[in-house]
């Protein structure tokens, strides 16, 4: 099919935005009849975990009666389950190999019959009324217009529903969002010493920060392993007070970061044991973004809910991963854990942008707090999130009436049918 036949054709549903939670919708979707199509700016599937390099899985589960219970299952177990069988997921279910990953998501796509489309920048929308009717993405081939019936924005910073004229917010009250951080990888290091050093490293780090040889802010050094040998993961940079939103300062940021990349390097490399033969490897291809634009959704989703664990008649996932916010003004990160056996819902209003009838948003965008989506935002989370909004658009798009006016009691039963947990 050519591109003149692509942009010619009615779909039924285009996610914009390749990630978890938009591969997650557009498979579901698939899955329930409806003919997809995903764009993407990038070259392949899986967002940030591609993009931006952040791994590992953060914690999905709780305890019940000291047994473990998942709370993110449905497609993400599936997409666990894929990269398991493959080599691309450790032994503790969470160090992620991206590559695994790239190559998971593509056979997957195809086989279902997602159609995908790589290289395509997000620049403009087409809307009558509360009606979006069309996107256009800035490509090799130049621009463009894609038309369908219902629109899910999975872009991460709610490109799409600002696009498209919804109400939205930036980070907490006054504008501040969680740091961005670039993460990097650092080969050649002697693991087993590294791991007997670590905590005086940790303390050398501060020394170094208190005599002003740092500049990063963060307080420690937040270091992973990975799946493969004398290799380790770092998530440490830290730059606050830039808007991920604005291009200037991400722009900014992106140099500030790698700044700060190689004093890390250069402090591990001259000062610490186990990294004198290592070498600085390579880092992300884009900053990694923890918060910026929220939509101003059908319902806010507050800390005190998270908090209250509250379980929403329209609940369609769960989670409880702790509320963990990295200071946007500098050093320091804040948690709140939750007990062995709790979990909060996140209901389906708030996927719902305000002022339009046809587009859904999934990912670390949907209507909430700046405190609540310190919990919500990590991939596992998010990949339900996906799912819910692509058996929304499904339902939907069989019964030919806006997003908010499907049966909630039959998207939670579609959800479970399909391995999902809603926590209700």
């Amino acid at each position: 099919m050519s591109a003149i036949q692509f942009t010619s054709k009615m779909w039924d549903l285009i996610v914009v935005g390749g990630g978890l939670s938009g591969v997650a919708a557009a498979v579901s979707a698939r899955r329930q009849g409806l003919d997809v199509l995903i764009v993407e700016k990038s070259g392949f599937l899986g967002g940030a975990i591609g993009t931006m390099l952040i791994s590992p899985f953060m914690p999905y589960s709780t305890k019940v009666d000291g047994v473990r219970f998942d709370l993110s299952r449905g497609f993400f177990k599936e997409l666990h389950d894929l990269l398991n069988a493959t080599g691309g997921l450790s032994g503790n279910r969470e160090d992620i190999h991206e590559e695994y990953v790239k190559l998971a998501l593509d056979r997957l796509v195809v086989k279902e019959g997602v159609q995908t489309l790589f290289h395509a920048y997000l620049c403009g929308v087409q809307k009558e009324g509360d009606v979006l009717n069309a996107v256009m993405v800035a490509t090799k081939a130049g621009v463009l217009t894609f038309k369908a019936r219902y629109f899910i924005d999975a872009t991460g910073d709610a490109d799409l529903s600002v696009m498209a004229g919804c109400p939205y917010h930036l980070g907490r009250p006054d504008g501040l969002c969680q740091p961005m951080t670039l993460c990097f990888r650092i080969g050649n290091v002697d693991i087993p010493t590294f791991q007997k050093n670590r905590k005086d490293i940790q303390e050398k780090y501060k020394l170094f920060q208190q005599e002003g040889k740092i500049k990063n802010p963060r307080e420690n050094i937040l270091v992973f392993n990975t799946l493969v040998d004398g290799m380790l993961h770092f998530n440490t940079t830290r730059v606050v007070k830039h808007n991920p939103s604005d291009p200037f300062d991400v722009t900014k940021a992106e140099m500030i970061a790698r700044e700060q990349m190689h004093e890390m390097y250069s402090f591990l490399k001259e000062n610490c044991p186990g990294f004198e033969n290592s070498r600085l490897l390579y880092s992300a291809g884009e900053i990694g973004v923890r918060e910026s634009r929220m939509i101003d959704g059908e319902y806010l989703l507050t800390e005190t809910d998270l908090r209250d664990c509250v379980k929403f008649a329209d609940a369609i996932a769960a989670g409880n991963y702790d509320i963990d916010i990295h200071n946007p003004e500098g050093s320091g990160t804040s948690h709140y854990y939750f007990p062995d056996g709790e979990w909060y819902t996140i209901p389906y209003r708030a996927l719902q942008p305000k002022n339009i009838s046809n587009l859904l948003v999934a990912g670390r965008c949907i209507s909430s707090t700046h405190e609540a989506q310190a919990s919500y935002r990590i991939m596992p989370i998010v990949t339900t999130l996906g799912q819910a909004a692509g058996c929304a658009a499904a339902i939907a798009a069989k019964a030919n009436v806006g997003v908010k006016e499907i049966s909630v009691e039959e998207l939670q039963k579609i959800l479970i049918e399909n391995g999902a947990f809603i926590g209700i």
